[in-house]
């Protein structure tokens, strides 16, 4: 992201903030800061990003994970795959707003990002990550296969190079969705202290720079938490570069 592109928008946002002239329909860039900063210096404002965070990364984490299990179990075994499409095809069509509502039927609200999140993320990476399996390179199962090569080496070195392409693909349509699904479950569901419930909050006293702080808020934590996560990725990919180059 470029530092002329960040400010030209900021200048656009003031330009129409000016020619509307009304801060409760669009507040200057100026008063938002002023109200993101007052709001950071309030311990609720940190209770609540942390809140939030720790739900919808471990919504991600568990999705992630899962997929790549059923992925994985599906590739071995066809029935499981036949098994998981319908349910996949239905978690895929269902609006966040019909799951979240659903499932506020069946759990407590403070956890339902951690729900909402699984569900929005875990078709993304089941998707991909079963397609890349099933494109594995047949000449190297083959090679596999001819030489005897353990399960655990093979997984190593065939199918993992193979398939983290297509995992990283799936991180980085996954993780900003599953923002997007968590505070919106949040926004339904209002559990206490979550950055939802402030949100819903600002809208319901008009309080326009606040709302525009806390979406701020949310895209910050959103920008930073895949930075971190698809550098920790990139390093996986390196390792597992490096270790199929030393078992050539």
């Amino acid at each position: 992201m470029k530092a002329w592109a960040v400010a030209a928008w900021l200048l656009i946002w003031h330009g129409l903030s000016a020619y509307v002239g009304q801060g409760i329909i669009l507040p200057s860039p100026a008063s938002v800061a002023e109200r993101l900063v007052g709001l950071a210096s309030e311990p609720s404002y940190w209770f609540s990003v942390l809140f939030s965070l720790s739900r919808i990364v471990a919504g991600f984490v568990l999705a992630s994970a899962i997929g790549v299990a059923a992925a994985s179990l599906s590739s071995w075994r066809r029935r499981v795959g036949d098994f998981l499409a319908p349910a996949i095809a239905a978690v895929k069509s269902t609006p966040v707003a019909s799951v979240t509502v659903l499932a506020l039927l069946w759990i407590p609200s403070r956890n339902l990002s951690v729900f909402v999140s699984f569900v929005t993320v875990f078709p993304i990476v089941y998707s991909n990550v079963r397609k890349g399996l099933s494109e594995t390179d047949s000449k190297l199962l083959e090679m596999a296969w001819v030489f005897s090569m353990p399960a655990r080496r093979k997984a190593t070195y065939i199918y993992l190079p193979q398939t983290l392409p297509y995992y990283q693909a799936a991180c980085l349509a996954g993780l900003g969705m599953c923002w997007k699904a968590g505070v919106a479950a949040e926004v339904i569901g209002l559990p206490d202290g979550s950055v939802g419930e402030r949100l819903y909050l600002a809208k319901l006293y008009f309080a326009t720079p606040d709302m525009f702080a806390w979406t701020l808020t949310v895209i910050a934590a959103s920008v930073a938490f895949e930075r971190l996560f698809m550098a920790l990725v990139r390093l996986l990919a390196a390792k597992v570069g490096g270790a199929g180059k030393a078992a050539a």
